[in-house]
């Protein structure tokens, strides 16, 4: 496998999830080994030299970067959910997305003082989430040291927003 063949697999879906949107699908790339695995590889390699005690994963695809990359660096995952899917105390934070805007939220007691926190999202587009996802990791005293995401939507401002605010990004697809 290599980036060219890794990039065909990404499905493209007009006008979901509403009119307008044009939705980067990773499910081919996670539904097969050798695509999971030259995906794990992948995100091993661009984070394996960073320095961090967790990673903090964004609902729902960032699950999965998130659990790959926990299990691969050895460290444990946080679980960054939309409202009312986290028991017991937690704390919110609302955000804009592409298509309208929600509320994420994370349990409280998750993050420790000082500990310094990977975020993981499949997907980067305007960034309101990822942003969200950054205040509520610095709400409970820990340190972003950086998004690590597969596919990078160049022309809806999320990369330029979040490299404004001092974050280091990595990924591995982009689209303009």
């Amino acid at each position: 496998m290599n980036d060219v063949d890794f990039k065909d697999l990404v499905a493209t879906w007009k006008d979901f999830p509403t009119k307008g949107v044009l939705f980067r699908d990773i499910n081919p790339l996670v539904r097969n080994p050798e695509p999971l695995n030259y995906l794990n590889e992948k995100l091993f390699n661009m984070c394996n030299n960073l320095q961090m005690k967790k990673i903090a994963g964004i609902e729902s695809r960032g699950f999965i970067v998130g659990t790959l990359l926990a299990m691969r660096l050895n460290k444990g995952i946080v679980l960054i959910r939309k409202e009312g899917k986290l028991p017991g105390p937690t704390i919110k934070q609302s955000c804009s997305i592409e298509y309208g805007t929600r509320v994420m939220e994370i349990q409280n007691g998750a993050i420790l003082s000082g500990e310094k926190v990977l975020i993981a999202d499949d997907l980067l587009a305007t960034g309101g989430t990822a942003i969200a996802a950054a205040s509520l990791i610095e709400k409970l005293g820990g340190i972003v040291v950086g998004f690590v995401f597969i596919i990078c939507l160049n022309k809806l401002g999320g990369l330029d927003k979040l490299r404004s605010q001092g974050y280091d990004l990595k990924f591995i697809l982009e689209y303009d």
